[in-house]
């Protein structure tokens, strides 16, 4: 598309669209940025039903800009094109491309692949959905350098043509309905990763995920497999060929082995070693807010795993721990099911500290399976559990829900715990 002079509307002023705006007007593209919130940026206009109206050449949503807003259905109806920034970085993007999608362990196993090819010498930037957005991406790709993506179903939404050299689908589990409103819809989203290879490409799929089964048939590329049979005789396996032990791994949990063999799969494909991947896994640190340890006060270990925001990531925490949790459960829920949670809870928690929104839906589901404490607030939970926390116990941020209704975002509420911990220590 000839950008020079046309019309575009940006939608949504967090970092991928201030890239997406950066990106069209330095190639002469008029451009206007729109926010729910006012902005201080040169032609801003604040988003309403009346913007899509105008004679748009272009209209580039944000990932966080449902594509289901009246306006935009408009727009499209008239045929104004209406495209996501990762797609629309498509023809920019020099190199090969590493996508990496799934409800969980999208960014440790991101910045596990980056750490990977870094220690084995292999050149890769990353960014996407973790850190720098796809579109200034583009100003720094080089054919001769991977481009490492974390993709959310939201900046897949959009995607078309993009393509992805590895395509990795870690799992599909229950997430964001509020947004995609069925499985179905979600899964689909998630699938557009793959329905632009070609038989050149690989597609790295979990074999013990339904949805992740059904993605398959969406590729021409190579299935390549990993799951839970790849972890026996306490070691991970790639094929044959025995990687490292569990104990090595320096990231605690079963999904954590997981997303080891699923890098440590990107990571071979694009030309490193098993002597170089296991050397860089031993090394690696948690990312923080993901099962990250923060403290330990009168012998409680305190851990933030804020980024824990859907069930089956709460889940994934839960079972990294033998016992005597206190769990800190709330937020903004996402259309979600917590009764799945009972029997874990049952199991390991001595009291489930209820904070934010969605609290009593969360009550509800969990009734009668643990004891349950409404806190309201994250420095409650977290005084509480202090207070009659013993020693040997873990207190647990896993919050399964978005952080949105008191926090600007779970690296907000992350940020906060931790903060919070530390005065007690």
């Amino acid at each position: 598309m000839n950008l020079l002079g046309a019309r575009v509307l940006v939608l949504g002023m967090e970092k991928s669209g201030r890239a997406a705006a950066e990106f069209l007007l330095a190639r002469g593209a008029v451009v206007t940025p729109a926010d729910m919130k006012a902005q201080d940026l040169p032609g801003f206009c604040l988003q309403s039903e009346e913007l899509f109206d105008e004679a748009w050449d272009l209209i580039v949503p944000s990932p966080g800009v449902p594509l289901d807003l009246p306006g935009l259905q408009r727009a499209r109806g008239r045929g104004v094109p209406v495209v996501g920034e990762v797609e629309f970085s498509a023809p920019y993007l020099k190199g090969p491309v590493i996508g990496i999608t799934g409800s969980n362990g999208k960014t440790t196993t991101t910045s596990l692949v980056g750490h990977i090819l870094r220690n084995a010498g292999i050149p890769a930037q990353l960014g996407g959905n973790l850190g720098t957005p796809v579109m200034a991406l583009t100003e720094t790709s080089r054919d001769d350098q991977w481009n490492v993506l974390e993709l959310s179903s939201f900046q897949l939404e959009t995607v078309q043509t993009f393509h992805v050299d590895i395509a990795v689908c870690l799992n599909v589990t229950q997430n964001h309905l509020d947004r995609h409103y069925t499985m179905e819809a979600y899964a689909a989203a998630k699938g557009n990763l793959f329905r632009a290879q070609t038989a050149a490409d690989h597609a790295i799929l979990n074999a013990d995920n339904e949805w992740c089964r059904g993605l398959a048939a969406l590729t021409a590329g190579t299935p390549v497999w990993f799951g839970t049979g790849d972890i026996r005789d306490g070691a991970v396996w790639l094929g044959a060929q025995r990687l490292m032990g569990l104990a090595e791994i320096p990231i605690p949990g079963q999904h954590n082995a997981e997303n080891v063999l699923a890098a440590a799969h990107i990571c071979h494909l694009a030309g490193a070693s098993l002597g170089q991947i296991a050397a860089a896994v031993r090394t690696f640190q948690a990312v923080e807010h993901r099962l990250e340890f923060v403290a330990e006060v009168r012998g409680v270990r305190y851990f933030n795993d804020s980024k824990a925001t859907s069930v089956d990531a709460a889940t994934k925490a839960l079972d990294s721990f033998a016992g005597g949790l206190w769990v800190i459960l709330g937020g903004k829920d996402k259309g979600s099911d917590y009764m799945v949670l009972r029997e874990r809870l049952t199991a390991r928690a001595r009291a489930v500290l209820l904070i934010g929104a969605a609290s009593e839906k969360i009550a509800e589901h969990l009734e009668g399976s643990v004891r349950l404490e409404r806190c309201e607030t994250l420095e409650r939970a977290v005084l509480l559990a202090h207070a009659e926390a013993l020693a040997g116990d873990t207190v647990l941020l896993a919050p399964a829900c978005a952080s949105y209704d008191q926090f600007q975002s779970y690296e907000h509420r992350g940020r906060a715990f931790k903060e919070i911990v530390g005065r007690l220590a």
